[in-house]
């Protein structure tokens, strides 16, 4: 296995490993070094069928039983734009916008598994942005300028940035998804620290309307600015993993005609945010 950066600051590829040898217990080992240290895992082409695809993931930790997910698989999430394979399809544009899964969880989701089944002719490329690096870069007065803030992070939020007229019975429904309170910076027990930012981001706790967003809207730009973002562009069969907690992520925006599929795993998180 050679495992190569992308970048200075985030993401590596992974080749001359067939895309079963990487259920190897060394394999996955690497995998998971190289996921800790660059928080992007690209493996081209593995081509892992569902069934590997859930193997694999378990060697990293417990595995989520996800909403719209295959019938043989309660893990495999379908992603899609598609209404007749994805029954979510209707919030997948909430994807196009940067953000981490499970922002409004006390314990978001510890890392993703997308497996890309079929690929867009246009569009649907997947960014990520570290959010760790993008801490680190700060200057020491502009971090201690975010001590003690806390933010609402709300599904609504996300949702607005992608339909931002939406009906009465669509805005019920992103209401009725539970919001949480997270501190603005994420300090890990390893003492890392990254940035708790992203669409679900609906004001700073006790801060004017104005100022908070000026503030958000300056971190994510920040935070995303070209030499801390990765740009994939899929091909069939490509694996990528990324670390969920640190790296922000969006899917570039394509059409719903487009005939782009995805299956995607996700792990249990395992440090709440505090």
């Amino acid at each position: 296995m050679t495992i190569t950066p992308l970048t200075p600051a985030i993401g590596v590829e992974v080749t001359g490993q067939p895309g079963r040898r990487l259920l190897d217990l060394d394999a996955a080992e690497e995998l998971r070094t190289a996921l800790d240290a660059h928080g992007v895992v690209v493996c081209r082409e593995a081509g892992l069928e569902d069934g590997e695809l859930v193997a694999l993931s378990r060697m990293f930790g417990e595995v989520v039983i996800a909403k719209g997910s295959t019938e043989e698989y309660p893990e495999v999430q379908i992603i899609s734009l598609d209404p007749a394979r994805s029954r979510l399809a209707s919030y997948q544009q909430g994807t196009f916008s940067w953000h981490i899964d499970g922002a409004t969880d006390a314990t978001p989701q510890k890392a993703t598994f997308l497996v890309a089944r079929q690929v867009s002719d246009e569009g649907g490329d997947t960014e990520f942005a570290n959010t760790y690096a993008a801490y680190a870069a700060l200057t020491e007065a502009q971090r201690k300028e975010l001590d003690g803030l806390r933010v609402l992070h709300t599904f609504k939020a996300a949702q607005l940035l992608a339909n931002p007229n939406p009906s009465d019975a669509q805005l019920a429904a992103w209401e009725r998804v539970p919001t949480r309170e997270h501190p603005l910076v994420w300090t890990r027990r390893d003492g890392r620290k990254s940035l708790l930012i992203g669409a679900t981001t609906d004001h700073v706790i006790g801060m004017a309307p104005a100022e908070s967003r000026a503030l958000l809207d300056r971190l994510l730009q920040w935070s995303t600015q070209p030499r801390l973002v990765l740009r994939h562009h899929w091909r069939p069969g490509d694996l990528v993993i990324w670390d969920n907690t640190g790296m922000l992520h969006r899917a570039l925006p394509y059409r719903p005609t487009s005939p782009r599929l995805m299956h995607r795993t996700t792990l249990v998180g395992d440090e709440a945010v505090v």
